[in-house]
């Protein structure tokens, strides 16, 4: 494409658009090949059952790390893992400034204690409300009503105009805890003048507007009024709004609050650090649950998302050594499960259900409200800033394009729908896609970070389908057989529909391989275990029509 030797801002999401969850945008300002970058989040996804044994996955960064001199910093929206996860994994290959209010920071604070290098980050605390510059970024934050407290929209400005990035938002004026969004300061800024519009597309499917945290905390008060014996509740640990109607709830109810989970534990104590929570918030721990009357407790765990190490999937299985709940006793799952994460959560809620506790979600309750905008949300920020154009971010496929639909339906003029790695000019000319950047994956493993190409899980893969084959054979350097061979099979049946083992026609065939290589060719090893690997594997074939991964051994003594 023609180069521009413009000054332009330009956007770049690396992770964020077409998924829930891997937010990473990156804002350009200046001429093409001199363009200094500002990071709006960089978080984390979690992976499903295509990629096995991985534990988060991370926006592929090469385009910004070759281009880390430009970078000025990294400004986070609010403390969400799909927007600040990966900040730790990542920071590493950036090292620059990271600009975040004070829950957020206390939040990473947290995680820091497990990262050698945490001192060298540079962490600067701004206040919602507060407009400064990044490098040549002019920026402003406007607090906006989320499910965690302090997030924020950003406001660009430049000399060819204005973006405002909206971040994860909703109307709500009972927001429990933090600010609610500042419709005074929205206004101002569509009397200033906003170009561009990135905002949120998560619920722009549905109509009408999101309900309030404050019926969720009503909510629990009346649930928990109709429950005679103990009450378990899992939510986003995050959502600080949420722990505080549950702790009130329980009192209101004569209960005893019980926290169980880390994750929880270390949100609260953010929460109070930072003023969102009171110094003497009444919590006890899980050591303490077995000395309480069982109608006087609420415990409140974590594993919302049906994670098999979380709180709430040990007591599930019966497994968890402090808390055990009976039947008759109630579940109540306080939180959106996150596209993936089904399987996981309904097998916690049939396990309970199969011992006789009652599960309540919020088809059946009151209990849960989501943090994103409706369509009457998302025309009342158009009326409020009166953007001439509009990018659709935050959402898959479906919500983008129907946020897309919706804004040309209320008179927004230009509309582009966005894709990671695609280059989008903001200003000053008409907002399009300009360029394109190399995007990816990358899996947290353990603690690795490996490629999403990586041969480890195209193996994975494999062995979750088909199972492995082990043979191990010892030959003499003339190549005579010193031994029989021994096989070893996973994830493959023991036994062919005739009865026969299959490890014995495995064996079979091995041997018949072997004896039908001449004595001189099998001092190659290569040689050897390249045939025995084709036999195993098409044995296994004819008896079971699939076909498995084969490792073959051939030691030479």
């Amino acid at each position: 494409m023609a180069q521009s030797k413009t000054s332009e801002l330009v956007l770049l999401p690396l992770g964020g658009i077409g998924e829930i969850g891997m937010n990473m945008y990156l804002y350009g300002l200046g001429p093409e090949h001199k363009r200094q970058w500002l990071m709006v989040d960089i978080g984390i996804t979690f992976p499903d059952e295509r990629e096995p044994g991985v534990d988060v996955i991370l926006p592929d960064i090469t385009f910004i790390e070759e281009e880390r001199k430009n970078l000025s910093g990294i400004l986070i929206t609010h403390a969400h893992e799909d927007h600040y996860g990966a900040l730790m994994d990542l920071w590493p290959q950036l090292r620059v400034p990271v600009y975040a209010t004070g829950f957020s920071l206390a939040l990473l604070k947290a995680k820091m204690n497990d990262y050698n290098f945490a001192e060298e980050i540079e962490l600067n605390k701004v206040e919602q409300g507060a407009r400064f510059d990044i490098g040549p970024f002019d920026v402003e934050l406007v607090p906006m009503a989320h499910s965690i407290p302090e997030t924020n929209g950003i406001i660009i400005r430049t000399e060819q105009g204005t973006v405002f990035h909206s971040g994860d938002w909703k109307l709500d004026e009972e927001p429990g805890v933090g600010k609610t969004t500042d419709e005074t300061r929205l206004q101002a800024l569509g009397q200033e003048g906003v170009d561009v519009l990135v905002c949120d597309s998560t619920n722009a499917m549905t109509e009408g507007f999101s309900q309030s945290e404050g019926d969720v905390a009503r909510g629990f008060v009346e649930v928990f009024k109709s429950c005679k014996n103990r009450i378990a509740v899992t939510t986003f640990s995050s959502n600080v709004a949420r722990i505080k109607a549950i702790a009130d709830a329980a009192k209101a109810n004569e209960r005893h609050l019980v926290v169980v989970g880390r994750a929880l534990q270390r949100v609260i104590l953010a929460a109070q650090e930072t003023g969102h929570l009171p110094k003497n918030f009444e919590m006890l721990s899980d050591e303490d649950f077995g000395y309480l009357p069982r109608e006087r407790v609420v415990v409140l765990c974590t594993g919302s998302q049906g994670e098999p190490r979380a709180a709430m999937s040990r007591i599930a299985q019966d497994t968890h050594p402090q808390i055990s709940l009976a039947k008759g006793d109630t579940i109540i799952f306080s939180a959106r499960t996150i596209p993936g994460n089904e399987k996981g959560v309904l097998k916690i809620q049939n396990a309970f259900a199969a011992r006789g506790l009652n599960v309540i979600t919020d088809k059946e309750a009151m209990v849960h409200v989501s943090g994103h905008p409706r369509r009457g949300e998302l025309q009342q920020m158009y009326d409020w800033i009166k953007p001439q154009a509009l990018i659709p971010m935050h959402g898959e496929d479906l919500h983008l394009q129907a946020h897309a639909q919706f804004a040309k339906s209320c008179g927004i003029q230009r509309v582009v729908q966005p894709k990671n790695g695609k280059i989008i000019r903001l200003l000053p000319e008409e907002v399009e896609i300009i360029d394109e950047a190399p995007v990816g994956r990358l899996f947290r493993d353990g603690d690795l970070i490996i490629s999403e190409d990586d041969p480890s899980i195209q193996e994975r893969r494999k062995l979750s389908f088909t199972g492995i084959v082990t043979v191990a054979i010892v030959l003499s350097k003339t190549g005579e057989l010193i031994s029989e061979p021994i096989i070893e099979i996973v994830g493959i049946p023991e036994e062919d529909g005739d009865g026969t083992y299959v490890e014995d026609i495995i064996f079979d065939e091995v041997m018949g391989v072997v004896e039908s290589i001449p004595r001189p060719r099998r001092k190659d090893a290569d040689l050897v275990s390249e045939a025995v690997r084709r036999g195993a594997r098409s044995a296994v074939r004819q008896v079971w029509n699939k076909k498995p991964v084969c490792s073959v051994l051939v030691n030479v003594v």
